[in-house]
């Protein structure tokens, strides 16, 4: 479920609120400096015009902004009549998942909440004493339940929900910068990216200076109210550094604060990117469906199914398929079809053709099911896959070609076959392992999902009880054993179902990057959720919220480019640049129906429409050109259908012998550009420009690389930055000024001449 926290009323240190007048409440403790301000153009700045300027200091706030860019506040209100009773308002919107939030009541009756949100529409509705209001229009006795809102659109149940339309209030000015959060000071590419938050200071010349140096700064996110400056600097190993607004006329200096005046950074607190994520292209696999090399073990998952052991299954048996045969209703979970680690070692050549560098294996330790998340042995790989043996070959061979893998790590929950629950089972409270788990009844059935605690309420998957430290550090174990093994990082399965997520991942993250600092964290977290990011716990998130969430919506007709802009801008304003660049940029993955398919391609069986292709066409070109790893679901390469609604249709076997050719082209020329770019691999971007169906930005720190959408069905007329521009293709290279002609339902990526020319692009 998506959630927003509840953003309380109170400020935020290291954040000054100017208004736009500059009044003379600002401190001026030190009074007007006649030190001269450095308004030049160069990328160093050299003396110029003297001019007079004001030391601000920011932890000295006059007026407190209430959320921090690139979040605006937006107050929701309820005023009841004298007549009735009212015990308890809740908020709920599309901000926040739907989840109802709490409001608080005024002395004067009024209930309200603050909420922090990107800018633009919010749908919301109020439940009033714990029942949703029907109509926001109309039932507060005839008249609108919210006399704030702006609109009203059906919601879908014969009721209206609300709308509002939110921005940042346009007559505050704010700087903003806090020099231990990663998101203004971030360790990217092996240099040192800072940025500085402000309101829209439209023409103004904004420099970082540090340890005396004058660095320009630039723009790389900006709305109507607020832009993102940054600069990329050598990796000193401390700094000392504060930032200069140059207005024309005058200028502020932005200090710390009066004690500690300058922004400081050590090297030692940096958070350190993994580099090798950056350059990657990832490639999922899902074992049992991807190649079947070993048919000696087809029929070793049917052996240990958790259906063999589940006493409330109501006589399912698990089933072994042929490899074209068709789905049933057990393929999510009980059909087997044969692949192996041995399928995998023979298909390296595939692999290594489409220039994949990282392979992403869902579970294979021994298990009850297809899918592998219910773990019985995590010291163990799955007989139906293999044994240590084959896998040792197959990491070798995969590190001899330059290829990191990467295993899926569960550690919320086991299944019901899992050594430790059975002694539970069969001792009850006199197991040694009965405070593992979180037991209600005893004695109870396997399967029984109302006698102990389990995820999602199902009874094949018990939850690890976390607050034992035996759990944790038999947890711990297993990850540190399988890096040891050779895995070149971890992906980690359902990470905020763990009890005290916090501690649990600080401590893993600890134990981890002491001994492999280069190891990959990345946890299955769906929504934009930067609180993760910040260098105490993941690397990165399964980027579903960049993905699916605005790349799958745009590809998909469902956001314009404008639309898509503003997402942008909200989405890469609250990561670290480091972290950009190590991003899982996933769209299609096991849980989700195949992206074809969610383009309007059908189902399996079906044939793709020339439309759906286009769209697929046009979604890769941005995954494949935002920062960090593009990852594929095995087969998307191939055009490959699947709804997750009919039995996880999307976990079918590859097909070897079927490819849609067009499809599979596009995946080989995007992976040739990403390879072939190295402003590709950078972690930096810099939104350009939208405009209706368009959406265009730049890659690279020189702004090198310009890619351009477009999600409309008819071609479209793009005006490009000023110079020649090449169109990056391999096979081809056509350069082009002035106005381009971008087609319907395409991506196109142009690299500026001089840089085309340096790469040997062009001659």
């Amino acid at each position: 479920m998506r959630r927003r926290d509840l953003i309380t009323l109170t400020g935020l240190l290291l954040t000054v609120a100017l208004i736009l007048t500059l009044s003379p409440t600002l401190n001026r403790g030190q009074g007007v400096n006649t030190t001269p301000l450095f308004t030049t153009t160069t990328e160093t700045a050299t003396q110029a015009s003297l001019k007079y300027f004001e030391d601000v200091y920011v932890s000295l706030m006059i007026e407190q902004l209430k959320c921090r860019p690139p979040k605006a506040p937006v107050y929701f209100r309820f005023t009841p009549f004298s007549n009735e009773t009212i015990y308890r308002v809740s908020v709920a919107g599309d901000f926040a998942g739907w989840a109802p939030h709490d409001m608080f009541m005024l002395d004067n009756g009024t209930w309200v909440a603050l909420f922090c949100v990107p800018p633009g529409t919010v749908v919301y509705k109020y439940l009033i004493n714990g029942a949703w209001v029907r109509d926001m229009s109309s039932d507060h006795y005839g008249l609108p339940v919210d006399p704030d809102a702006q609109g009203y659109v059906d919601d879908g149940f014969g009721g209206k929900n609300a709308l509002r339309q939110v921005s940042f209030p346009s007559e505050t000015r704010f700087f903003i910068h806090i020099e231990d959060d990663p998101v203004y000071l971030s360790l990217a590419d092996e240099m040192l990216v800072a940025r500085l938050f402000t309101s829209n200071v439209r023409d103004a010349s904004v420099y970082l200076v540090v340890n005396g140096e004058y660095y320009r700064m630039k723009k790389q996110l900006w709305t109507d109210y607020t832009i993102v400056w940054y600069r990329e600097i050598p990796l000193y190993e401390t700094i000392q550094y504060y930032f200069i607004i140059d207005f024309g006329t005058h200028g502020l200096r932005i200090f710390k604060d009066p004690v500690d005046k300058y922004f400081n950074g050590n090297a030692t607190s940096f958070f350190k990117q993994v580099s090798w994520v950056r350059e990657a292209i990832g490639y999922q696999i899902f074992p049992d469906r991807f190649y079947n090399g070993d048919p000696s073990n087809d029929l070793r998952g049917n052996e240990t199914d958790e259906l063999w052991l589940n006493e409330l299954a109501g006589g399912a048996k698990p089933i072994f398929s042929g490899w074209s045969d068709p789905i049933t209703s057990l393929h999510c979970c009980h059909q087997y079809f044969g692949g192996d680690l041995a399928g995998v070692l023979a298909k390296l050549d595939y692999l290594e053709s489409l220039g994949v560098k990282m392979i992403y294996f869902n579970p294979i330790f021994l298990s009850g099911s297809a899918h592998g998340y219910d773990t019985y042995d995590y010291f163990l790989i799955d007989p139906k896959y293999g044994n240590e043996t084959i896998l040792r070959t197959l990491l070798d061979e995969a590190h001899r070609r330059g290829m990191k893998v990467i295993f899926d790590f569960v550690p919320n929950h086991v299944g019901i076959g899992f050594w430790a629950f059975r002694d539970v089972y069969r001792n009850g409270p006199q197991s040694p392992y009965w405070n593992w788990f979180i037991i209600k009844k005893w004695p109870f059935k396997l399967g029984d999902g109302a006698a102990y605690e389990c995820w999602w309420g199902f009874g094949s998957l018990p939850k690890l009880n976390h607050s034992n430290p035996e759990v944790k550090q038999y947890l711990f174990n297993v990850a540190l054993y399988w890096l040891e093994f050779g895995f070149d990082g971890l992906r980690i399965d359902a990470p905020l179902e763990v009890l005290d997520a916090d501690n649990f991942y600080r401590e893993l993250r600890t134990l981890i990057k002491e001994r492999y600092p280069d190891a990959y964290i990345v946890a299955e977290i769906w929504t934009l959720s930067p609180e993760w990011l910040k260098g105490r716990h993941f690397d990165s998130l399964m980027n579903y919220a960049l993905g699916r969430d605005i790349l799958l919506q745009y590809a998909a007709g469902k956001k314009n480019g404008d639309q898509v802009f503003r997402d942008l801008y909200n989405y890469y304003a609250q990561i670290p640049v480091g972290v950009a660049g190590m991003g899982f940029n996933i769209i299609g993955s096991h849980d989700t129906s195949r992206i074809l398919t969610d383009l309007g391609g059908g189902r399996i069986g079906s044939t793709p429409t020339n439309e759906s292709i286009r769209r697929l066409k046009l979604l890769i070109t941005l995954q494949f050109t935002v920062p960090g790893m593009p990852v594929i679901f095995q087969g998307d390469e191939r055009g490959i259908l699947g709804s997750s609604r009919y039995y996880d249709e999307q976990r079918y076997p590859i097909q070897w012998d079927r490819m849609i050719p067009e499809v599979y082209e596009a995946y080989l020329r995007m992976s040739w550009i990403k390879r072939n770019i190295p402003a590709l691999k950078t972690s930096i971007i810099s939104l350009y420009a939208s405009n209706g169906s368009v959406i265009s930005f730049f890659r690279g720190y020189d702004n090198e690389v310009l890619v351009i959408a477009n999600n409309d069905l008819d071609s479209k007329v793009f005006t490009l930055p000023a110079g020649k521009w090449v169109v990056v293709s391999y096979g081809e290279a056509r350069i082009v000024e002035g106005e381009l002609v971008i087609e319907g339902l395409a991506g196109i990526v142009l690299a500026r001449y001089d840089y085309a020319v340096s790469l040997g692009l062009i001659g």
